[in-house]
């Protein structure tokens, strides 16, 4: 049984110029920071580049086992209520989707949920999973919560300490 990190994050603390520098840097390489809404909103190829993007990033997580099939993540991402296009954020190189962040919204509990951050391997490095955690961040302030969550197997020591430099806390809940 695993024991998940779990994280929380008061968004209306987090202090966005300081992470400014990781937008700029992404734009200098050539990436444009966009969401699924911004490119046309939930339409089948967005949701099959979606999935193949989420797909290989999660084969890099601990622990992770094989991933949904397409079906399943529809289910789990697409048809629930949480979802809405404009929590995902992606990173996009030559027409490439490279990076991803995907936050749903949860307002009978009262949080939204950072269901997945990543970016292709060789992508990494470059700050890209900061800048678009700092853009998911946003959209979660801009649709009026407080309060952002996530968690993470504990072998996965680099998403753990992104979310800590961004301001993440440990989540009792």
């Amino acid at each position: 049984m695993v024991d998940w990190v779990r994280l929380r994050l008061d968004v209306d603390g987090v202090d966005d110029v300081a992470f400014e520098p990781y937008l700029e840097r992404a734009h200098e390489a050539g990436i444009g920071l966009t969401t699924m809404a911004e490119l046309g909103g939930d339409t089948e190829d967005h949701r099959r580049a979606l999935y193949e993007l989420n797909r290989t990033c999660s084969a890099d997580i601990p622990e992770r086992g094989e991933f949904f099939a397409y079906e399943e993540f529809v289910a789990r991402r697409f048809d629930s209520p949480g979802f809405h296009p404009g929590g995902v954020v992606l990173a996009v190189h030559d027409g490439v989707w490279v990076g991803m962040s995907a936050t749903s919204l949860h307002p009978a509990e009262g949080y939204a949920f950072s269901e997945m951050t990543g970016v292709l391997a060789p992508y990494r490095g470059k700050g890209l999973s900061l800048a678009l955690k700092l853009l998911a961040i946003r959209f979660v302030r801009s649709s009026g919560y407080g309060l952002l969550r996530t968690f993470h197997h504990p072998l996965n020591a680099s998403a753990i300490a992104m979310n800590r430099r961004l301001g993440f806390t440990d989540d009792p809940a």
